[in-house]
Parts: structure tokens; sequence; C-alpha cells
């Protein structure tokens, strides 16, 4: 009985500190980037905030992964000049901030780990235990190909209001291909969001150095709705989308209400498909200068929702449903109600459903439609014939033109 009981304060123990890790981002270094797929060679940096305050000692491992995630059959040494395992060093403490942590940050490659091949790589972060505390996927890439993508509206009558169809072309002139079907694997992603994709697509037509992909259904996206916003750089004052702002041990911040209604319509908002950046007009050094504040997202309708749970879903959380992005019913103020404690700066958002049988929607609350501009990267990976490894030799990015 003793040992279940250590068994389960260290998982609790374990749970609690991985939920004190806030604002993971993995980006490149130029400003307003937020994709981690990048040409091979290109310097990412990975930052995030441990609310414990209290300089723990972190590593971040590299794994080479197949297309579809799994773990490649290459050794560290033959990805890898270096070490595949190390210790984040850079560590500085939060500065007159209400909410004290430490923040974290280290550049991959850097002079330790040089990453050598092209594909998909899974960043895990430790513990002192060796164990994982989160994970973040990226693609180095070469261009070795040229991929032309085009996003139209759908083309089936059915959808032709609220989905979006993906045809590409991959134009391979340096690259061998002897048979596409086995040797060239696809994926396409909306908005660099992992949990909406498509892969598993053959070519439609094949022409000499080129492969053509054009489906009219097998592609389709729904187009979803413009991300809703808000900006709290400032910390002691409302901003754009913040109606309130009340300080107890910290700041609360108090998010404009979104109101739920059966008949949904598109309105042009312009966003960043999801993601969010850190940042405060009150100090110079966003990374340990910026606060944490308290956020209160609130989604008015008359009567809870049959047979699915609420979540608010963005990019702050890597797109994922979880325990802390779950809004709860209050029947006294008519709305679904989330607090969550998230770093100042400038945030896109949405609301997501999940399904009692654990599917998830996108759009049930705020609706999809074609007109919606996101952006959609294709990825093309190869593996001919007795080759241990898939390269990634080059990727696409299409974007939905209402003008057209």
């Amino acid at each position: 009985m003793s040992q279940k009981l250590i068994i389960l304060f260290l998982f609790l123990a374990i749970s609690l500190n991985a939920q004190n890790i806030k604002s993971i981002q993995l980006r490149p270094l130029q400003e307003n980037n937020f994709s981690s797929i990048v040409p091979l060679g290109t310097q990412l940096e990975l930052s995030f905030d441990d609310l414990d305050a209290d300089s723990k000692e972190y590593q971040y491992k590299i794994e080479h992964m197949t297309h579809d995630w799994q773990s490649s059959r290459l050794s560290s040494s033959q990805f890898i000049d270096g070490f595949d395992q190390n210790t984040i060093l850079n560590v500085n403490n939060s500065f007159n901030t209400f909410q004290n942590y430490t923040h974290y940050s280290v550049k991959i490659p850097n002079i330790n780990t040089v990453i050598t091949k092209s594909g998909n790589y899974l960043l895990s972060v430790l513990n002192y235990d060796d164990e994982v505390i989160f994970t973040r996927r990226f693609v180095l890439y070469e261009n070795k190909t040229t991929i032309g993508v085009t996003v139209e509206r759908s083309r089936n009558t059915k959808t032709l209001n609220t989905q979006q169809t993906i045809q590409f072309s991959v134009n391979h002139p340096n690259i061998r291909v002897n048979n596409p079907r086995q040797e060239i694997h696809v994926v396409i992603l909306k908005n660099k969001n992992w949990n909406e994709m498509i892969s598993e697509l053959q070519p439609t037509f094949f022409k000499p150095n080129q492969l053509l992909y054009t489906y009219t259904n097998k592609t389709n996206f729904w187009g979803g709705n413009e991300y809703l916003n808000f900006d709290n750089k400032y910390i002691r004052n409302s901003s754009l989308n913040v109606v309130k702002v009340v300080r107890k041990d910290i700041f609360h911040h108090y998010v404009y209400p979104y109101t739920f209604k059966e008949s949904k319509k598109y309105t042009y908002n312009p966003d960043i498909n999801g993601q969010f950046v850190i940042r405060t007009l009150e100090a110079n050094d966003s990374k340990t200068e910026a606060d944490y504040a308290m956020m209160h997202f609130s989604l008015l309708t008359d009567e809870p929702f049959l047979d699915k749970e609420v979540f608010v879903y963005g990019a702050f959380n890597d797109f994922n449903i979880t325990d802390e992005n779950k809004m709860q019913y209050d029947a006294k103020e008519k709305s679904y109600q989330l607090n969550i404690l998230l770093k100042q700066g400038f945030y896109n958002y949405t609301f997501a459903t999940q399904q009692s049988d654990g599917s998830v929607n996108t759009h049930d609350i705020n609706g999809s439609f074609y007109e919606t501009e996101n952006e959609y990267t294709v990825i093309v990976y190869y593996k001919p014939f007795g080759s241990f490894y898939e390269r990634v030799i080059g990727i696409g990015t299409g974007f939905f033109n209402q003008l057209k």
C-alpha cells in the first residue's frame, strides 16, 4: 500500500511540474516568424517559463522521426554532430513581476548539437530524472524541389460554402523518383497545426519530373473562421479586447465575452492563424520582464451544449485539448467560463468542442466558411529504395485568396 502511495505521489508531482511550464515557443530567430518548419541549418530557439521559479536543471533531447512521427532507424550519430541530449544552460529569473518565474532558452543548432540531415524531429525537454516534461515537433527541409500550391473554394456542392480544397504539384528535376507511390510521402498542414493535417496521398497524375495532386474532395479542409484575439501588453490597464482589469495577488484580465449564435456568419478579421506573441510595453525585455495575468474567458449561451465539452484553443498550448483549457458552464451566468494563466502578449484563440466519442471540432462554435484566410503547408518526404531514412526535399505554401 505504501509503495502505491509513493508512486501516486511521484505521478502527481510530475503532473504538477508539467502544469507549471508555460509560454513554450519553438521558433526561428526572425521576428514574427512562427513556423518550426525551416531549411536545414536554420537556427531555432526553444524557450519556456517555469512558474516554480527555482532554477531546475532541464535537458533537451532530439530524435529523428519518420513522416508519420515514428522513431526512425537512424542512430543519433547519423543525424547529429555532437550530442543529441544536453543541459539547457541559458537560465534567467523574472524581474519586477508579480508572478515569479524562471525563463529557459536554448538555440539549436549550437556548438554541442549540429543536425546534419533533413526530416522530422521531435524535441523533448526532460527533468533531472530524465522524465519528459513536454515535446515539440520541428521539420528541417532541403530545397531540392519546387512545390506549387493552390487553395480554392470547395468544388463539392455540399461543402461549397464551408470548405477549401488544396491542390499542388511537386517539380523534381534534380531528384530521381523511380516509384513515387513508395518513395514519396506528402503531408498537408493547416495553419502549422499538426492536429489538422491530411496525409497518405498518392499522385493523381505523373509527368516527367513532376507529380500532380489534383484531388477535388480528398484534400478538403474545413475553412473555419478567423481567430479571435486579445492583447494585454499593458498589465495594469485594459487593452485590445480586454474589458476589465482587477488587481489581486496577480492581475486578472477579463476578455471580451463571445456570444454563441445558431446562425453563424463570416466576418473578416486579420489574424495570425492561432499563434501568439509575448510582449509588454512596460519593460525592455519581454522574455523576463513580461508578467503573467489570469485571463478570464466567457462564451455566452443560454443552455450548455449536449454531449460535448468546450475548450479555448490555440498555439498557446500547442493546439491541444487538455483539462487546463477546458471551460465550465455556469448556469447562473449562462456562459461557459475558463480562467487560465498566460504571459503578457498578443494572442489568437478560438473555441473547440470535443464530442463524447473523443473527436475534436474546431468550427462548431464559430462556424466554417470558405472565405477564411488560412495558410496551408505541403511537406514532401523522399525515401528512395535502399535508404534508411526519409529526407524532406521541399515545402510549399498556399493561402486562400478571396479576390480570385
